[in-house]
Order: C-alpha cells, then structure tokens, then sequence
C-alpha cells in the first residue's frame, strides 16, 4: 500500500456539515487503539485538515516579535558585549539539558547518570523552556514510534512549515492524542526528581529560564532590565527553539539516508553543527537507543563527547551503542548508498543542493523521492532492535487513561 492509497481509504464525503464547521471528522470519532497496534498500519491521511489554535498563534506572533525586538538591539550596538556573551552561554548550557538530558538520557534512555548529574541536567533542561521532561519525553518517544505519520506530533509529511514550528499552532490529530496516552511513561512516573520537575514546572521555569538569565545582566554589570528580558529571554529563548526544531523539519527533509532508506529522517551537518550532533538523524531513527545518537561520536558529536567525558569522571555509566557489526548489515541491508565508508560513487553524487554541493550546505538533498510512510500499529523500535509496542502495556496504559 502506498501513502496515496492509505490516504484515499479515509476519504468520507458524507461528513455532516455541522462537525466539518467544528473541525470535526466522523472518520476518527471512535478510533480502537488497540485494534490499530494489533492489526493495523499508520501513515499520513492528507484529506485530514488541522484545526488551527489561534491563541497559539497569537502567542507565537509576539514572542518572535519580542526575539526580532532583541536581535535589532543587539545589532544596533545597544547590548552589552558581555550580555551577549552571557546570553549565548546559557543558550549553550540550557542546550546540552536538551540533548544530553531530555534526549539522550530520559527519553530514550541511552546511558545512565549519577543522581548529581540528573540534578544538573533537569535545571538546565528546565532552563530551555521546552516543557518539562515528562512531556518532552512523551512526545519524542510517540514521535519515534511513528515518526513522520499522523501518529507523529510533528509529521513532516505535512511539509516544512508544519513539522518546524505549525504543529505546534494546531490542535493534535487524534491518532497523536490516543497513541500518545498509550506510550509507556513507567520509568519516568517511577523517578521522583522528573516527577517533582512535572509537578513545579511552571515554578521552577520562571527562576530557571527567565528570573536568573535575566537578573545577571541586570544586578552585576547594569545592563537595562527592558534590554536584558529582551535578549537574554526572548531572543535567547526563541532562538534556541529554532534551532531545536530544526531536528524536526531540517533533518526530516534535506540530508542522505546512509542507513535505511526507508525512513524519512536524513542525516544533515548543518543540523548536527547547530544542535551538537543531533543531526545525523537517519542513522539515530535506525538506532535510537545509542548513545551517540550518530555512528561517530568524534564527528560534529559534542554531545557524545560530553557523555563519554561525564562517563570517564564517574557521572555516566552504561553507555548503550549499536554494535558495529548491526550498523554494517543494515546500511547494506537498508541503506541509499550514501555512506561515507560502504556507500557508492553513484550514489554520493545522486544529490543537489541550491549553490555550492556540499554537505553543510543547508539546501543538500538527494534527488530521489523520498520514502513512503507506513508504519505498523506496534510503531518502530525505541530501546532495542527489536522493541516494539506491547500489548499488554498499552492495555495498562488504557486503563490509566
């Protein structure tokens, strides 16, 4: 079945006109969660029309003006070289509390870390401003699961626009709202210090990601309080969200697949340069438990660098990777040719970018078409090569819900 054919089976003209003006659809009014992880498959229903959340929009629309307010101060030379600094640092920080912490640690669970270095990682995570862990890791874990169909938050079947930041301004296709109660989140209801962050959340942002930055600039070197809200929270914070998201749209549409084509997310440089090496996103949709979330954690990888680094002071421990011999069979198994080592000729100059042809051009991509998308109902691995979805969990889950 292809994505046109799944897409055509949810086609229904006879929607009353009454839930079409709701945004609403008779299609999805009774979905079977169970019955679509047992014996169904999930790809992209392009008849299906989001509904826009127009308080988000609105939201959005000043927070970016307040970003632009602060960039043109800055480049207007009203901002203090050492607030500038300042500001690029804690963007630096509270960005390694989002891929060593929510991402390499609490969502996919890659390595394990001393209660000290939780500690560190859950403030700097909660600096960033990116919701707390829990439902970080909640939606990354249901985005793995069905990544790039209507089971996935951010589907970047729904073009560029929608994957980076528009998913974020509608409401929720129901499949994302059903199986996104069915993820197992047991490990993450287990530990008290994600809980206690869950429970303060909005608490410990406002010390963490918008008192503190903010305060610095003000108290020891006089920078005005308008100038350093303006940059240090919300330039610096918006700024950070775009470059985060950029491993949801980017990343899903222009790079090379080296390890399975049959995936929508490509490996990029450009991604990898901006969010410390979460940009070889193939290869980390293929194994999701490593560590390195790349085969290479000496290649554009300073988060790997930081986990081997806490590993060998004694702060990390149980470092998951992929075996070698598992990433060699499957980018012969799997693979677009595209590999830096077991790739092809043919295939390395199969690609195009808008001037010049190199990989951290952010416009190089392959010329193929990319993969159709259909996933079955259990969802992809998450933990091990052979994780999926189970049963019996999702009917716990169920009853919770």
């Amino acid at each position: 079945m292809t994505e046109t054919e799944y897409s055509e089976q949810f086609k229904n003209d006879d929607v009353p006109k009454e839930n079409k003006e709701k945004g609403l659809d008779d299609k999805y009014k009774d979905i079977d969660v169970d019955e679509i992880i047992l014996t169904k498959k999930v790809g992209t229903d392009y008849s299906y029309k989001h509904k826009v959340v127009w308080k988000n929009v609105i939201g959005f629309f000043i927070l970016y003006s307040l970003c632009i307010r602060g960039a043109f101060l800055a480049l207007m030379g009203e901002i203090r070289l050492v607030t500038i600094v300042w500001t690029f640092f804690i963007g630096y920080i509270t960005g390694i509390g989002i891929t060593v912490g929510s991402h390499r640690l609490f969502a996919h669970r890659t390595f394990k870390a001393t209660t000290f270095l939780k500690v560190i990682l859950i403030i700097l995570q909660t600096a960033a401003g990116q919701n707390g862990i829990y439902i970080w890791c909640r939606d990354h874990r249901l985005h793995h699961r069905y990544s790039d169909t209507d089971g996935d938050p951010h589907n970047s079947k729904r073009g560029y626009f929608f994957c980076h930041v528009g998913w974020l301004m509608h409401r929720k296709h129901p499949y994302v709202l059903k199986l996104g109660k069915r993820i197992d989140m047991s490990d993450l209801e287990s530990d008290w210090m994600v809980m206690f962050q869950h429970k303060y959340y909005y608490v410990l942002y406002t010390i963490f990601a918008v008192v503190i930055p903010v305060f610095v600039p003000w108290y020891y070197w006089g920078e005005s309080f308008k100038n350093s809200l303006l940059f240090c929270y919300f330039f610096r914070y918006i700024t950070q969200l775009n470059v985060t998201w950029l491993v949801n749209s980017a990343a899903h549409l222009y790079g090379t697949r080296p390890y399975d084509k049959n995936m929508q997310p490509v490996d990029t440089w450009l991604v990898s340069v901006l969010t410390f090496g979460e940009g070889w996103h193939n290869y980390h949709h293929t194994f999701p438990w490593d560590y390195k979330a790349a085969e290479l954690s000496d290649h554009i990888n300073h988060s790997a660098i930081l986990i081997e680094f806490f590993q060998r002071i004694g702060l990390a421990y149980d470092l998951k990777s992929a075996s070698p011999d598992m990433v060699r069979r499957r980018i012969q198994k799997s693979g677009d040719g595209t590999h830096y080592d077991l790739g092809n000729e043919e295939s390395k100059k199969a690609v195009s970018a808008i001037g010049p042809l190199h990989p951290l051009n952010p416009t190089y991509n392959v010329t193929y078409e990319p993969p159709n998308v259909l996933i079955k109902g259990e969802g992809l691995p998450l933990y091990h090569e052979n994780d999926v979805m189970n049963a019996n969990v999702v009917k716990r889950n169920a009853a919770k819900a």
